[in-house]
């Protein structure tokens, strides 16, 4: 699944994606749970991703918007506080806030996820590393929404018991 996925995604100039991951975006933001929360975790975009960067520069000063931050074989999240807070990342490039971690996982209530491959029952892949899987699981009281492209939508996910399903997926 991860080569079909790699494989349509290349296919896809960047300048499509971002065309088509306003839909998606604008479906995160009028999903009711996304107008009640305060604290709201988000990802910086990476080019073959659903597109992050307008959605984050949208809503971090009327919401607690954390970014992750790669650290070894973990993900800390970070505030973002705009553009000048960014830094690239030590280990993949991707733009990462900088400050204080945050720790309060219990307070998080909503987090976008990205993912290569989903299916319509919240089943997720990820790129194979388990970041998000490992930080999904210490966030127990956050609403799960991935988001992807209608290409990244398949029958069924294969899921592990450690695997943690999503709440929504939103596409295109």
């Amino acid at each position: 699944m991860r080569k079909i996925v790699r494989a349509a995604k290349k296919a896809v100039p960047f300048e499509e994606k971002v065309l088509r991951s306003r839909p998606i975006m604008q479906k995160v933001e009028s999903l009711p749970v996304f107008q009640q929360v305060e604290t709201l975790l988000l990802y910086w975009s990476m080019d073959d991703e659903v597109y992050t960067h307008d959605f984050v520069e949208q809503w971090y000063k009327s919401k607690f918007l954390l970014l992750p931050c790669v650290e070894g074989d973990s993900l800390l999240l970070r505030q973002y506080t705009g553009r000048d807070s960014l830094q690239p990342g030590p280990q993949f490039g991707i733009p990462e806030p900088v400050g204080p971690v945050f720790n309060d996982l219990n307070n998080i209530q909503m987090i976008v996820v990205p993912g290569m491959a989903f299916d319509k029952r919240g089943g997720r892949m990820g790129r194979g590393r388990g970041f998000y899987d490992r930080l999904l699981k210490s966030t127990p009281n956050a609403v799960k929404v991935g988001v992807a492209f209608n290409f990244q939508i398949f029958d069924n996910i294969p899921m592990e018991p450690f695997d943690v399903p999503m709440d929504y997926v939103v596409t295109e």
